[in-house]
């Protein structure tokens, strides 16, 4: 495993299971300059979402670039106001059009909206159909929600993006997902900072001589989850990928696991109908 590896979707399609978050990275030069900054070195999956507002920058980052655009793997977010068959269809024209470019790589719906969540897959599997988007996929869907959803639809969705790191250790969710041929992706896999303080984490990247966040990076990784960092340093962006170099003991990964105390540093899903 290696920065350039890709996993295979439930349709076939290669997907790297590593990339940039660039959610809260602000708007104009912060978000070009990070995205440049990943590609040059060796991203190549970059996860942004309308609500962000900095898809525009993150279309000018990847042009600006000198990486081909078949070569890198773009996900972007319908947001909830934007729910519903014809408004989803509207809001994914937009997200192309500020990102330019003439395809998505991944559209995921961004929260499960309560009423209009399943007339908006039906426009998510137009779009797929259509080839305008390579896969679809859902972001904070519980087991609940995906359930419901793979009742329902005639594309079972290829990605569920929702908060993932040793502090919020969502066994089931992850199971499931393996069991129904879903990968799950990881925003925040690193508890955004919140836990570096840790003395039990920096201990372990004390017997690695790595950074907290790297070990928190490698575990996600050897729990086969995709991971998407978020950064617009320089250096913690070229530090959040070294770390395909040194791997995490059985025992070590178990006691990473112990770490969970259900930490949420975003949205609880749970409790949506």
């Amino acid at each position: 495993m290696d920065i350039n590896t890709r996993v295979t979707l439930n349709n076939g399609v290669k997907m790297p299971i590593f990339g940039l978050g660039v959610y809260q990275t602000k708007k104009g030069s912060e978000t070009q300059n990070a995205v440049i900054t990943a590609l040059n070195y060796g991203y190549r999956l970059i996860d942004t979402a309308r609500i962000y507002d900095n898809e525009e920058d993150v279309g000018i980052g990847i042009k600006e670039s000198s990486v081909p655009r078949d070569e890198i793997f773009i996900t972007t977010k319908l947001w909830n106001s934007d729910h519903g068959y014809d408004k989803a269809l509207k809001a994914f024209e937009k997200s192309l059009r500020s990102l330019q470019i003439d395809y998505l790589d991944l559209y995921l719906i961004h929260w499960p909206q309560e009423i209009l969540r399943n007339e908006t897959w039906k426009a998510f599997e137009r779009l797929y159909e259509e080839k305008l988007v390579k896969a679809i996929g859902v972001s904070n869907y519980t087991i609940s929600h995906l359930k419901e959803l793979l009742s329902k639809c005639n594309v079972p969705p290829a990605v569920n993006q929702v908060e993932f790191h040793p502090y919020l250790y969502q066994k089931e969710l992850l199971e499931y997902c393996k069991k129904n041929n879903i990968w799950l992706e990881a925003y925040s896999p690193i508890a955004r900072g919140k836990k570096f303080s840790d003395k039990r984490l920096i201990e372990l990247a004390e017997k690695y001589k790595k950074s907290p966040a790297q070990i928190l990076l490698r575990w996600s990784l050897q729990h086969d989850v995709i991971v998407i960092p978020k950064s617009s340093h320089n250096e913690r962006i070229l530090e959040n990928s070294k770390i395909f170099d040194f791997e995490l003991s059985l025992e070590d990964m178990q006691l990473l696991d112990s770490f969970n105390e259900n930490f949420r540093t975003c949205w609880d899903p749970t409790n949506v109908k």
